[in-house]
């Protein structure tokens, strides 16, 4: 997993190209307004899914996803959210892998998890190593726009 802000991201290290191309996506969109949906990047080796919801409030039990064909890059553009993350062995698998749609599903244990902070202009790298619940609320559900790229992974 990596936190950072996306104008520190985009300057850090030295990532695959298929990564580079979705930070420099992200970079190129920054304060662009854009709709919902699917934009194409590079084919089905990077995408963008532009998202726009309320934020859900933390419960007693948060489903967590994760992923084995692509790495997340959730990049916030308005709004501020919580992001559940843990180990993926943290997570108790309740919905096997379903390729189609690349997820699968549990809930983590409480003390087992951590809560990140995003705000706009921050983004947060998910790796299929790691288990993630994204869209949870500061303290009560507010609007929050998103752009999640997707980036395969090199097999």
């Amino acid at each position: 997993m990596i936190i950072a802000d996306l104008k520190d991201a985009v300057q850090q290290g030295a990532f695959p190209s298929a990564l580079r191309k979705g930070f420099d996506f992200l970079a190129q969109v920054q304060g662009q307004t854009l709709p919902d949906g699917r934009v194409e990047i590079d084919g089905q080796t990077v995408f963008a899914l532009v998202q726009s919801y309320n934020s859900k409030p933390r419960g007693d039990v948060i489903r967590f996803e994760a992923h084995r064909k692509y790495v997340d890059i959730q990049c916030v553009v308005e709004g501020e959210e919580y992001e559940g993350w843990a180990s993926l062995p943290q997570m108790e698998v309740t919905t096997d892998y379903i390729p189609k749609k690349d997820i699968l599903l549990g809930p983590v244990a409480a003390g087992d998890m951590t809560l990140v902070r995003l705000k706009a202009g921050q983004v947060a790298v998910f790796y299929p190593t790691d288990a993630h619940a994204p869209g949870l609320a500061i303290d009560e559900p507010t609007p929050i726009k998103k752009i999640v790229v997707k980036v395969a992974l090199d097999k």
